[in-house]
């Protein structure tokens, strides 16, 4: 009989892993605490065959390793290709910035600023020792390479935004990963192109799943894994409510604070350094409108007075037909878990924001808003810290047979689809690796 592997968490991590420990013969169970697959990629019906994603994704053109999972499980042709439309809204004004072009005609900045600007994202690009930033703050960094007018103008503001009181810790090394990730996926014509999914990523995850359960991985949903059993410094288990399933293999996909929750036996030193590691949590506010708020599929806010960081326009990105004809925005915010913000129910996420969509968009009429949704989520962002890949756990732990993988665990490269995937299939091979031979 196959050696049954249970993976905790139904994510992108987690169903890449299903997917390479089946193909290598291993019996695989997949637990997931949610009514449905995806994690921080779960999708929600907002009508009758409409999803949307929860929290917003796209991929970039560089985004190998999901774009050959998808190719893998035969789902290609469904990959749409657009060009993206960018900007920031900077001092009651939205600039565009989708080409270098229009980052020349950025007028808060003097002429040789946005030239600088210009380079230092070309310069960013060319960087492959990213070791050699780990002992930089991502201010220091940008100061340096692009002056600091540029900093109090674009990066400081957006840094806060997405950051909030960690920002002045926030590594090097997560910065340039963003200036590098966003020149790589540029076209021809110097414009941005990013990828997407027909039918969104509900759409994927449906189609992965029944490729996993046709493998004969077993994947349930509903079913919160109380307990990871251990046993003089081995995993026996999982325990489920009323049930345990048996296992000598155990792979953690969900963020470590939960990981740390599920394991009683865990040594204190390896406790510790999970705990380093610090989160902020999401909250997302998605509008579904009678009109669009702008042109623009990615808005950055460089406002402090402004309470998002962002605001990302889906239908100018994919067609607005497949929603019904509605324009959908997600308003996105970072935060600890302990700001007010986190605590606020849909109703009142949607009073709050009323003014000040009122005072970015002139023409906004409340009245426009069809619907609203709001998601949070509690570990949406670990703070990358100088110094990050010392704090990193290994794929390892202390306990035999207990593996973990998570947003944290990705680096130098930051969380996201692409990568979980990636790390997914690398833990699969070394969970393998480690087993005796079998028949």
């Amino acid at each position: 009989m196959s050696q049954n592997i249970v993976i905790i968490g139904a994510g992108y991590t987690g169903l890449a892993a299903a997917l390479d420990l089946t193909k290598q013969g291993f019996k695989v169970t997949l637990l997931e605490a949610d009514k449905e697959i995806g994690g921080l990629a779960g999708s929600f019906e907002v009508s009758a065959g409409v999803r949307l994603e929860k929290f917003y994704h796209h991929w970039f053109n560089s985004d190998l390793d999901i774009l050959r999972f998808i190719e893998e499980i035969g789902l290609s042709d469904r990959l749409e290709r657009h060009n993206s439309s960018t900007g920031i809204y900077y001092a009651n004004s939205l600039f565009r910035l989708s080409t270098p072009l229009d980052l020349l005609g950025f007028t808060p900045l003097p002429l040789l600023d946005r030239i600088r600007t210009g380079i230092m994202s070309l310069r960013a690009r060319r960087i492959t020792d990213w070791q050699a930033l780990e002992a930089l703050s991502a201010e220091e960094w940008l100061i340096s390479m692009g002056g600091r007018r540029a900093f109090e103008v674009i990066w400081r503001p957006l840094l806060n935004g997405k950051f909030g009181p960690e920002a002045s810790h926030v590594s090097a090394v997560w910065f340039w990963n963003k200036l590098k990730l966003r020149g790589s996926s540029r076209s021809k014509g110097a414009k941005e192109e990013l990828v997407y999914f027909r039918g969104g990523f509900g759409a994927l995850s449906d189609g992965i799943k029944n490729h996993l359960e046709q493998l004969g991985v077993s994947i349930r949903c509903n079913s919160p894994v109380q307990k990871i059993i251990t046993k003089d410094g081995a995993v026996l288990g999982v325990q489920l409510d009323g049930e345990l399933i048996p296992s000598t293999q155990v792979l953690s996909t969900v963020p470590l604070p939960e990981f740390a929750a599920l394991v009683d036996q865990l040594p204190t030193l390896y406790r510790q350094q999970l705990n380093q590691i610090r989160f902020l949590g999401n909250v997302c506010l998605i509008l579904r409108l009678k009109h669009s708020l702008s042109k623009l599929y990615w808005m950055n806010v460089a406002d402090p007075a402004f309470p998002f960081v962002g605001i990302i326009e889906h239908t100018n990105f994919d067609d607005r037909a497949r929603y019904n004809g509605e324009h959908i925005a997600y308003l996105s915010k970072y935060l600890p878990t302990s700001d007010p913000l986190f605590s606020m129910n849909e109703e009142q996420m949607v009073t709050f924001s009323l003014p000040h969509l009122r005072r970015m968009f002139p023409s906004f009429d409340p009245h426009g808003i069809i619907r609203a949704h709001l998601w949070k989520a509690r570990y949406s962002q670990p703070v990358i810290t100088k110094h990050y890949s010392k704090l990193i756990p290994e794929v390892r732990t202390p306990i035999s047979g207990l593996w973990l993988a998570t947003m944290a665990q990705i680096y130098p490269e930051d969380r996201g689809t692409n990568y979980a995937i990636r790390q997914g299939r690398a833990v699969a091979n070394q969970i393998a690796a480690s087993q005796p031979t079998r028949n």
